[in-house]
Protein backbone atom coordinates (compact mmCIF):
# COMPACT_ATOMS: atom_id res chain seq x y z
CA UNK A 1 0.00 0.00 0.00
CA UNK A 2 2.54 2.32 1.08
CA UNK A 3 4.87 1.79 -2.41
CA UNK A 4 1.46 2.56 -4.26
CA UNK A 5 1.30 5.73 -2.44
CA UNK A 6 4.68 6.67 -2.57
CA UNK A 7 4.60 5.70 -6.61
CA UNK A 8 1.32 7.85 -7.11
CA UNK A 9 3.50 11.26 -5.17
CA UNK A 10 6.47 10.47 -7.40
CA UNK A 11 3.92 10.16 -10.89
CA UNK A 12 1.80 13.30 -9.49
CA UNK A 13 5.48 15.53 -9.51
CA UNK A 14 6.86 14.39 -12.27
CA UNK A 15 3.96 13.48 -15.26
CA UNK A 16 0.46 14.59 -13.86
CA UNK A 17 1.17 18.11 -15.14
CA UNK A 18 2.17 16.57 -18.87
CA UNK A 19 -0.63 14.16 -18.87
CA UNK A 20 -3.06 16.71 -17.81
CA UNK A 21 -2.28 18.27 -21.41
CA UNK A 22 -2.65 14.91 -23.66
CA UNK A 23 -5.16 14.96 -26.11
CA UNK A 24 -6.76 12.31 -28.66
CA UNK A 25 -4.81 13.98 -31.14
CA UNK A 26 -1.88 12.37 -29.10
CA UNK A 27 -0.78 8.56 -29.83
CA UNK A 28 -0.06 7.38 -26.68
CA UNK A 29 -3.36 8.62 -24.70
CA UNK A 30 -5.81 7.92 -27.83
CA UNK A 31 -4.33 4.86 -27.92
CA UNK A 32 -4.95 4.12 -24.14
CA UNK A 33 -8.51 5.50 -24.72
CA UNK A 34 -9.70 3.17 -27.65
CA UNK A 35 -7.73 0.23 -26.47
CA UNK A 36 -10.25 -2.78 -26.26
CA UNK A 37 -12.93 -0.62 -26.22
CA UNK A 38 -15.67 -1.36 -28.90
CA UNK A 39 -17.96 1.14 -27.80
CA UNK A 40 -16.02 4.08 -27.93
CA UNK A 41 -14.40 3.00 -31.12
CA UNK A 42 -18.12 2.28 -32.76
CA UNK A 43 -18.83 5.75 -31.69
CA UNK A 44 -15.89 7.15 -33.77
CA UNK A 45 -16.48 5.57 -36.75
CA UNK A 46 -20.51 5.94 -37.09
CA UNK A 47 -19.39 9.60 -36.80
CA UNK A 48 -16.55 10.13 -39.45
CA UNK A 49 -18.58 7.08 -41.76
CA UNK A 50 -22.41 8.89 -40.66
CA UNK A 51 -23.59 5.41 -40.46
CA UNK A 52 -25.23 4.58 -37.10
CA UNK A 53 -25.78 0.63 -37.93
CA UNK A 54 -21.62 0.02 -37.21
CA UNK A 55 -21.59 -2.58 -34.82
CA UNK A 56 -17.75 -3.44 -33.83
CA UNK A 57 -16.54 -6.76 -32.69
CA UNK A 58 -13.33 -6.14 -32.19
CA UNK A 59 -10.94 -2.64 -31.33
CA UNK A 60 -7.23 -3.37 -30.62
CA UNK A 61 -4.72 -0.64 -30.39
CA UNK A 62 -1.15 -0.37 -31.87
CA UNK A 63 -2.08 -3.55 -33.47
CA UNK A 64 1.31 -5.12 -35.80
CA UNK A 65 0.67 -5.99 -39.02
CA UNK A 66 3.42 -8.31 -40.41
CA UNK A 67 4.44 -8.61 -44.45
CA UNK A 68 7.02 -11.30 -44.84
CA UNK A 69 8.40 -10.01 -47.89
CA UNK A 70 8.34 -6.04 -47.20
CA UNK A 71 7.40 -3.43 -44.35
CA UNK A 72 5.73 -4.03 -41.24
CA UNK A 73 3.11 -1.77 -39.93
CA UNK A 74 1.84 -0.58 -36.45
CA UNK A 75 -1.77 0.59 -36.15
CA UNK A 76 -2.74 2.94 -34.14
CA UNK A 77 -6.44 1.61 -34.08
CA UNK A 78 -7.70 -1.47 -35.95
CA UNK A 79 -11.10 -2.50 -35.70
CA UNK A 80 -13.50 -5.24 -37.01
CA UNK A 81 -17.32 -5.41 -37.52
CA UNK A 82 -19.38 -8.19 -37.30
CA UNK A 83 -19.78 -8.67 -40.90
CA UNK A 84 -15.35 -8.86 -41.33
CA UNK A 85 -14.95 -5.53 -42.30
CA UNK A 86 -11.91 -4.02 -41.10
CA UNK A 87 -11.02 -0.30 -39.79
CA UNK A 88 -7.69 1.25 -39.63
CA UNK A 89 -8.00 4.22 -38.40
CA UNK A 90 -4.42 6.39 -37.73
CA UNK A 91 -4.36 10.14 -35.36
CA UNK A 92 -1.46 12.16 -37.47
CA UNK A 93 -0.49 15.28 -36.01
CA UNK A 94 2.15 16.06 -38.92
CA UNK A 95 1.17 15.92 -42.37
CA UNK A 96 4.07 13.96 -43.58
CA UNK A 97 2.67 10.87 -41.62
CA UNK A 98 -0.69 11.12 -43.18
CA UNK A 99 0.74 10.66 -46.91
CA UNK A 100 -1.42 9.52 -50.14
CA UNK A 101 0.76 6.43 -50.39
CA UNK A 102 0.91 5.57 -46.66
CA UNK A 103 -2.72 5.53 -46.64
CA UNK A 104 -2.64 3.21 -49.94
CA UNK A 105 0.16 0.78 -47.95
CA UNK A 106 -1.87 0.36 -45.37
CA UNK A 107 -5.43 -0.49 -47.30
CA UNK A 108 -2.85 -3.02 -49.49
CA UNK A 109 -2.06 -4.85 -46.00
CA UNK A 110 -5.60 -4.79 -44.34
CA UNK A 111 -6.79 -6.48 -47.85
CA UNK A 112 -3.68 -9.08 -47.36
CA UNK A 113 -4.75 -9.76 -43.98
CA UNK A 114 -8.96 -9.80 -44.80
CA UNK A 115 -9.39 -13.07 -47.39
CA UNK A 116 -8.17 -16.39 -45.71
CA UNK A 117 -6.10 -18.81 -47.82
CA UNK A 118 -8.32 -20.46 -50.37
CA UNK A 119 -10.90 -18.20 -50.19
CA UNK A 120 -12.54 -16.97 -53.13
CA UNK A 121 -12.02 -13.12 -53.82
CA UNK A 122 -15.61 -12.37 -53.43
CA UNK A 123 -14.98 -13.30 -50.03
CA UNK A 124 -13.12 -9.60 -49.29
CA UNK A 125 -14.30 -7.49 -47.32
CA UNK A 126 -14.91 -3.82 -47.88
CA UNK A 127 -11.63 -2.25 -45.77
CA UNK A 128 -11.47 1.22 -44.62
CA UNK A 129 -8.56 3.52 -43.81
CA UNK A 130 -9.26 6.48 -41.85
CA UNK A 131 -6.55 9.22 -41.31
CA UNK A 132 -7.53 11.98 -38.73
CA UNK A 133 -5.07 14.67 -39.07
CA UNK A 134 -4.17 18.21 -37.45
CA UNK A 135 -4.04 19.82 -40.92
CA UNK A 136 -5.68 19.69 -44.32
CA UNK A 137 -2.92 17.18 -45.53
CA UNK A 138 -5.05 17.08 -48.79
CA UNK A 139 -5.61 21.29 -49.14
CA UNK A 140 -8.69 21.34 -50.63
CA UNK A 141 -10.31 23.37 -47.76
CA UNK A 142 -12.58 20.81 -46.80
CA UNK A 143 -13.41 18.53 -43.23
CA UNK A 144 -13.42 15.57 -44.50
CA UNK A 145 -12.70 13.78 -47.98
CA UNK A 146 -13.89 10.11 -48.96
CA UNK A 147 -11.53 8.51 -51.69
CA UNK A 148 -12.95 5.81 -53.51
CA UNK A 149 -12.00 4.40 -57.00
CA UNK A 150 -13.74 5.30 -60.04
CA UNK A 151 -13.58 4.27 -64.12
CA UNK A 152 -12.10 7.70 -65.35
CA UNK A 153 -14.04 7.60 -68.67
CA UNK A 154 -17.43 6.94 -67.68
CA UNK A 155 -16.69 8.68 -63.88
CA UNK A 156 -18.62 5.04 -62.60
CA UNK A 157 -17.81 3.74 -59.56
CA UNK A 158 -15.26 1.24 -59.68
CA UNK A 159 -16.73 -0.51 -56.18
CA UNK A 160 -13.69 -2.86 -55.18
CA UNK A 161 -14.65 -2.27 -51.90
CA UNK A 162 -11.71 -0.17 -50.33
CA UNK A 163 -11.98 3.40 -48.88
CA UNK A 164 -9.64 6.16 -47.84
CA UNK A 165 -10.80 9.07 -45.56
CA UNK A 166 -9.33 12.13 -44.32
CA UNK A 167 -10.63 13.64 -41.55
CA UNK A 168 -8.86 17.04 -40.55
CA UNK A 169 -9.53 19.60 -37.67
CA UNK A 170 -10.71 22.32 -39.96
CA UNK A 171 -14.53 21.14 -38.95
CA UNK A 172 -15.46 23.31 -35.76
CA UNK A 173 -19.08 23.29 -36.46
CA UNK A 174 -21.72 22.07 -33.97
CA UNK A 175 -22.07 19.04 -36.27
CA UNK A 176 -21.26 15.40 -34.64
CA UNK A 177 -18.18 15.37 -37.08
CA UNK A 178 -17.67 18.99 -35.68
CA UNK A 179 -18.05 18.19 -32.00
CA UNK A 180 -16.20 15.16 -32.62
CA UNK A 181 -12.54 16.68 -33.86
CA UNK A 182 -13.48 19.32 -31.28
CA UNK A 183 -13.17 16.69 -28.58
CA UNK A 184 -9.91 15.12 -30.28
CA UNK A 185 -8.29 18.54 -29.35
CA UNK A 186 -9.57 18.61 -25.86
CA UNK A 187 -6.85 18.11 -22.77
CA UNK A 188 -9.57 19.03 -20.30
CA UNK A 189 -12.95 16.38 -20.34
CA UNK A 190 -15.12 18.92 -19.01
CA UNK A 191 -15.03 20.53 -22.54
CA UNK A 192 -15.83 17.62 -24.25
CA UNK A 193 -18.98 17.32 -25.93
CA UNK A 194 -20.04 13.45 -26.35
CA UNK A 195 -19.98 11.84 -22.42
CA UNK A 196 -17.91 8.81 -23.88
CA UNK A 197 -15.17 10.16 -24.65
CA UNK A 198 -15.16 12.25 -21.91
CA UNK A 199 -15.75 9.55 -19.10
CA UNK A 200 -12.46 7.69 -20.52
CA UNK A 201 -10.73 10.82 -20.22
CA UNK A 202 -10.84 11.44 -16.90
CA UNK A 203 -10.44 7.99 -15.69
CA UNK A 204 -6.72 8.45 -17.22
CA UNK A 205 -6.29 11.72 -16.13
CA UNK A 206 -8.42 12.03 -12.94
CA UNK A 207 -8.28 8.99 -10.87
CA UNK A 208 -5.46 6.89 -9.02
CA UNK A 209 -5.68 3.87 -11.02
CA UNK A 210 -6.10 6.04 -14.53
CA UNK A 211 -3.04 7.83 -13.98
CA UNK A 212 -0.90 5.33 -12.53
CA UNK A 213 -1.51 3.26 -15.72
CA UNK A 214 -0.96 6.42 -18.25
CA UNK A 215 1.69 7.12 -16.35
CA UNK A 216 4.11 4.09 -17.01
CA UNK A 217 2.80 4.85 -20.43
CA UNK A 218 3.80 7.98 -20.64
CA UNK A 219 7.64 7.47 -19.31
CA UNK A 220 8.35 4.43 -20.94
CA UNK A 221 7.24 6.93 -24.51
CA UNK A 222 9.65 9.31 -22.61
CA UNK A 223 12.46 6.94 -22.43
CA UNK A 224 11.75 6.09 -26.13
CA UNK A 225 11.95 9.65 -27.09
CA UNK A 226 15.08 9.85 -25.29
CA UNK A 227 16.78 6.97 -26.96
CA UNK A 228 15.63 7.65 -30.83
CA UNK A 229 16.79 11.34 -30.27
CA UNK A 230 20.33 10.26 -28.60
CA UNK A 231 20.37 7.23 -31.79
CA UNK A 232 19.59 10.49 -34.31
CA UNK A 233 22.08 12.56 -33.00
CA UNK A 234 24.87 9.95 -33.22
CA UNK A 235 23.63 8.81 -36.59
CA UNK A 236 24.32 12.85 -37.70
CA UNK A 237 27.77 12.80 -35.71
CA UNK A 238 28.67 9.37 -38.18
CA UNK A 239 27.45 10.91 -41.22
CA UNK A 240 29.55 14.37 -40.71
CA UNK A 241 32.87 11.61 -39.91
CA UNK A 242 31.77 10.06 -43.30
CA UNK A 243 31.82 13.64 -45.01
CA UNK A 244 35.27 14.14 -43.48
CA UNK A 245 36.64 11.02 -44.63
CA UNK A 246 36.00 11.87 -48.23
CA UNK A 247 37.96 14.91 -47.92
CA UNK A 248 41.50 14.77 -49.49
CA UNK A 249 44.26 14.91 -46.56
CA UNK A 250 46.94 13.72 -48.53
CA UNK A 251 49.16 17.10 -48.50
CA UNK A 252 47.92 18.34 -45.01
CA UNK A 253 50.60 18.00 -42.05
CA UNK A 254 49.13 16.63 -39.25
CA UNK A 255 48.69 19.75 -36.38
CA UNK A 256 47.72 19.47 -32.89
CA UNK A 257 45.65 22.04 -32.93
CA UNK A 258 43.04 23.94 -35.68
CA UNK A 259 45.33 27.17 -35.76
CA UNK A 260 48.70 28.02 -36.06
CA UNK A 261 49.83 28.74 -32.75
CA UNK A 262 52.81 28.46 -30.77
CA UNK A 263 53.31 28.65 -26.53
CA UNK A 264 55.04 31.57 -25.41
CA UNK A 265 58.22 30.20 -23.44
CA UNK A 266 60.54 32.12 -21.59
CA UNK A 267 63.81 31.15 -19.76
CA UNK A 268 63.87 29.14 -16.86
CA UNK A 269 65.37 31.91 -14.35
CA UNK A 270 64.42 33.07 -11.23
CA UNK A 271 63.24 36.46 -11.38
CA UNK A 272 61.56 37.29 -8.08
CA UNK A 273 63.79 35.58 -5.75
CA UNK A 274 62.81 34.28 -2.63
CA UNK A 275 60.05 36.46 -0.76
CA UNK A 276 59.21 33.63 1.80
CA UNK A 277 60.01 35.52 4.91
CA UNK A 278 58.53 38.71 4.09
CA UNK A 279 55.09 36.75 3.33
CA UNK A 280 55.53 34.94 6.84
CA UNK A 281 56.36 38.62 8.65
CA UNK A 282 52.50 39.39 7.99
CA UNK A 283 51.08 35.96 9.69
CA UNK A 284 49.44 36.44 13.62
CA UNK A 285 50.94 32.85 13.72
CA UNK A 286 53.68 30.63 11.95
CA UNK A 287 55.21 27.46 12.42
CA UNK A 288 58.64 27.10 11.16
CA UNK A 289 57.68 28.96 7.47
CA UNK A 290 54.15 27.98 7.22
CA UNK A 291 51.48 29.87 8.66
CA UNK A 292 49.12 28.37 11.41
CA UNK A 293 45.38 28.58 10.94
CA UNK A 294 42.39 27.41 13.22
CA UNK A 295 41.04 23.98 12.60
CA UNK A 296 37.79 23.50 10.32
CA UNK A 297 37.27 19.68 10.67
CA UNK A 298 37.56 17.79 14.18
Amino acid sequence: MREGVERMVNLRADTRESIAKLTLMDDIFMNKVFENDTERTALLLRIILNNDKIKVVKAVTQQKLKNLSGHDLQLDILAQEENGKLFNVEVQNHSSGAAARRARYHLSLLDAHSLPKGEVYQKLPDNYVIFITQYDVLKGGLPIYHINRIIEENNVAFADGSHIIYVNNKIKDNTPLGRLMHDFNCSNPNDMYYPELAEKARYFKETEKGLTNMGDVFEKFVAKREKEAAKKDMESMLDYIDKLNELDTSNVEPMSHVFPVQNVFREDVVENGDGGEDTLANAPERRDRAFVVPKTVE
